[in-house]
């Protein structure tokens, strides 16, 4: 007993095939496109500030903070690659530093700013061409209760990480905002 199959079904099931082929490569990632990338610089120090601390440290705790949370997003970098088409520098500088005190943190403070080790950072995010797309001036304070000095980066590591990312994730930067080649 043989199976007579239709001229319509054998084309019919070619039309399915080539639709799901061609749903399958829509599910794909572009090759072509890449995510941008952020190139952490380290920032400078105003010159008339005493800093303490080394900026290639606060640079790192930077970006490993920026892949942490912005990954997905953007590729975060130390130095952009030749080619790449994508791209923001972020640059800074520490206009401010005030060391903070101990015994009136203690005393005073009670989950206030008084007595915290702070500093104002002014920072932005220029495209590949030179162009601003972002800039402030925040103030960056010693974590509450958390008391542990780094070697390098002291007790606003942690802080100034968070805080230029916060700042980035506000600027709702994304794709469509990111400079083409």
């Amino acid at each position: 007993m043989r199976m007579k199959v239709e001229k319509g079904g054998n084309g019919m099931c070619k039309r399915m095939i080539l639709v799901l082929f061609i749903f399958t490569l829509g599910l794909l990632p572009a090759r072509g496109e890449e995510r941008p990338a952020i190139v952490v610089n380290a920032f400078t120090i105003a010159p008339d500030v005493k800093f303490p601390y080394d900026m290639f440290e606060m640079q790192k705790a930077a970006i490993a903070e920026m892949k942490a949370k912005d990954a997905a997003q953007f590729d975060i970098i130390e130095a952009a690659a030749p080619g790449q088409a994508r791209v923001f520098v972020l640059d800074g500088v520490v206009l401010e530093w005030h060391p903070g005190n101990v015994a009136e943190r203690m005393l005073i403070a009670a989950g206030s700013v008084a007595g915290r080790e702070n500093a104002k950072i002014h920072f932005w995010l220029t495209s590949k061409d030179g162009k601003k797309v972002f800039e402030t001036t925040e103030t960056i304070r010693q974590l509450w209760m958390r008391n542990l000095h780094e070697k390098n980066s002291g007790l606003l590591r942690q802080p100034f990480a968070d805080k230029i990312t916060q700042c980035l994730a506000a600027a709702n930067l994304d794709h469509e905002n990111a400079p083409a080649k």
